[in-house]
């Protein structure tokens, strides 16, 4: 720090980072700790005064209380350098034709009305729409602090089983879906995108946006030529706009891309195990013969499927961050990765 030029560094605005974070951590847990003195006066004047009013009042107030702790207690494993970032996520329909793209659709409203749960904006970037329903691929950002921390959880293949209301017969089917999620980056992370490695083409966009997005060649799509790596965006009525989107959206897979390698690189000279595989599911949900959600990395199950579905995630997102700061997550097989 005391090196010349340290504050104009990247090195600084990652110090300052955590420092930021670090202090609003503080502040939390010191307000949680004001409202457990004033539920501890509130719960000894109900004994004093026999009030059963009051005490059901203090039973309310400790149950948020818990609530608020435990969603206080995550943050402390969310300490990577991204894990305060905005979230972006892609969903991508698997084995399964129209059930999987189906599968896509309901996973899209499960997320989205998680974050609406947790007070996160979402801004819709790209979405490819199933030929007969559903939807075969869809891009979203998930905007406030710990986004990224907690939906990195979500990562990985997501598997349903149900009766599918597309067969005439009424049979069981099963479809997969992949959930990716990488961090929004900064713009100074140092990756470097040439204009001469960038094929930039235009198009009309193919979902739905009313008469000027599908009359306008507004879409744009980027494809990094040195990787393959391909991003659209379609949702914005600018094509200028969705062109700055798509880099944007690049530069944070070709960041994620390089961190993969150099954990791929550093798994190979420890031996280490990767936590989640692609291409093997980390959560099931079975909605026939029973009904039943379980995370096969942490072992969860949750009969309340319509509760789940309708964004209520936290108990897996918790137990994935509680087991992975345990060294205690499984792989699909149930070995410890």
């Amino acid at each position: 720090m005391l090196q010349q030029g340290f504050w104009e560094s990247p090195e600084a605005r990652d110090v300052m980072r955590e420092r930021a974070r670090l202090t609003e951590l503080l502040a939390s847990w010191e307000e949680l700790e004001r409202e457990f003195e004033d539920v501890k006066v509130l719960f000894e004047l109900a004994v004093e005064e026999d009030d059963e009013k009051v005490l059901s009042e203090v039973v309310a107030r400790l149950k948020d209380l818990s609530t608020k702790v435990e969603n206080e207690e995550i943050k402390l494993f969310l300490s990577e350098r991204h894990d305060l970032s905005n979230a972006i996520v892609t969903i991508h329909a698997g084995a399964g034709g129209t059930e999987a793209q189906d599968w896509v659709e309901m996973l899209l409203r499960m997320y989205l009305r998680w974050a609406e749960k947790h007070g996160y904006r979402t801004r819709l970037i790209d979405l490819l729409p199933g030929e007969e329903a559903g939807i075969k691929s869809v891009t979203f950002m998930v905007e406030g602090p710990y986004a990224y921390g907690h939906l990195k959880a979500e990562a990985g293949i997501h598997r349903l089983v149900r009766i599918s209301p597309f067969d005439a017969s009424a049979r069981r089917h099963t479809s997969f879906a992949s959930v990716s999620v990488i961090p929004e980056v900064e713009d100074d992370i140092q990756i470097e995108i040439r204009p001469e490695d960038l094929r930039i083409e235009t198009m009309r966009a193919s979902g739905h946006g009313g008469q000027h997005v599908n009359k306008t060649e507004s879409a744009v799509r980027i494809t990094h030529i040195p990787t393959g790596l391909v991003v659209q965006c379609q949702n914005e009525r600018s094509q200028h706009r969705n062109k700055a989107i798509a880099l944007k959206i690049l530069r944070a897979r070709l960041y994620e891309l390089e961190r993969h390698k150099r954990e791929e690189e550093r798994q190979k000279l420890y031996g280490e195990k990767k936590e989640i595989a692609w291409g093997s599911q980390i959560r099931s949900y079975v909605l026939h013969p029973y009904r039943l959600i379980k995370d096969h990395r942490t072992g969860i199950e949750v009969g309340n499927i319509e509760a789940v579905l309708d964004g209520a995630l936290d108990e897996f997102i918790h137990a994935y961050h509680l087991a992975r700061a345990q060294g205690k997550l499984q792989d699909s097989s149930g070995a410890k990765g």
